[in-house]
C-alpha cells in the first residue's frame, strides 16, 4: 500500500443498517519532502539511494490495479491512494533522476523499464487468463504482499549501512515514520474490511517501521551532521 500518503476514511457497516466511519486524515508524503528539499538545495543525491521510492513506484501500481472494479470490486479507497501515489512517487524519481550521475541514472532507468514490462505482463496475465474478480483479486493480492513488504523493506541496505557508520545520516526519519504510521493505518482498514491481502503486509510493515525509527534513535547521537557525503 501506498507509504507515502495516508489519507484515509475506514469504514464499516454493523447489522446492515448503522455505518461507523472513521476519518484519519494525514499526508505522509510531505514526510518524504525534507529529502528532497535537500537534495534540491545541494543539486545531488549524495549517498541517498533511489530503491525505497522506485519500489514503491510498483507497488502503487499493483495496488491501484488491485483496487479497479474489474479485478476487486468496491476499493474505490485503495485506487484514489495509490493512484495519487503513482504520481507523486514518478516526481520523487524525476527529482532523484535529476540529480544522480550517470551510473545512478542508468541503473534508474533500467529500473523502471523492468517495473513498466513487468506490470504489463501481469496486467495481461491477469486479464486474459482470470475471467472473474475472485481469481484476479486472488492473483493480484498476492503479488501486492509481496511488493507491499519489499517495499517497506527497501531501507534494509540503508539500515544495513547506518549500523556499520553508526550513522543515520542518509536514512531519512520522516520515511520510516511514514512507513510506520501507514503500516499501522493500513492494518487497521485492513481488519475493518477483513481483507488479508492488505493485512499481511502492512502488519509487517508496521514492525518495519518500527524497527527502522528504533535505529534512527539508537544511532542519532553518534551521527556526524556535519561530515560530507
Amino acid at each position: 500500500m501506498y507509504s507515502l500518503s495516508l489519507s484515509l476514511s475506514l469504514s464499516l457497516s454493523l447489522n446492515h443498517k448503522n455505518l461507523i466511519v472513521l476519518h484519519y486524515g494525514h499526508h505522509g508524503w510531505k514526510y518524504c519532502s525534507p529529502t528532497f528539499v535537500k537534495i534540491i538545495k545541494q543539486k545531488s543525491v549524495a549517498e541517498f539511494r533511489p530503491d525505497p521510492y522506485i519500489v514503491t513506484l510498483l507497488n502503487c501500481a499493483l495496488w491501484s490495479f488491485y483496487g479497479v472494479p474489474i479485478v476487486h470490486p468496491d476499493n474505490l479507497l485503495v485506487v484514489t491512494i495509490n493512484g495519487t501515489g503513482l504520481v507523486i512517487e514518478f516526481i520523487y524519481i524525476a527529482i532523484f533522476f535529476v540529480f544522480s550521475p550517470g551510473k545512478k541514472r542508468r541503473n534508474i532507468i533500467i529500473a523502471l523499464l523492468v517495473e513498466v514490462v513487468f506490470f504489463a505482463v501481469v496486467v495481461f496475465i491477469t486479464l486474459h487468463f482470470f475471467h472473474d474478480t475472485k481469481g484476479r483479486s486472488m492473483i493480484i493480492g498476492i503479488l501486492s504482499i509481496v511488493f507491499n513488504i519489499i517495499m517497506y523493506n527497501s531501507p534494509l541496505t540503508v539500515m544495513k549501512m547506518v549500523i556499520k557508520t553508526k550513522s543515520v545520516k542518509y536514512m531519512p526519519f520522516y520515511l520510516s515514520l511514514a512507513n510506520l504510521c501507514n503500516g499501522i493505518v493500513w492494518t487497521i482498514y485492513a481488519l475493518l474490511k477483513f481483507d488479508p491481502y492488505l493485512l499481511l503486509p502492512n502488519g509487517l510493515g508496521a514492525v518495519s517501521g518500527a524497527v527502522q525509527i528504533i535505529l534512527y534513535a539508537t544511532y542519532y547521537k553518534t551521527t556526524n551532521w556535519d561530515e560530507d557525503g
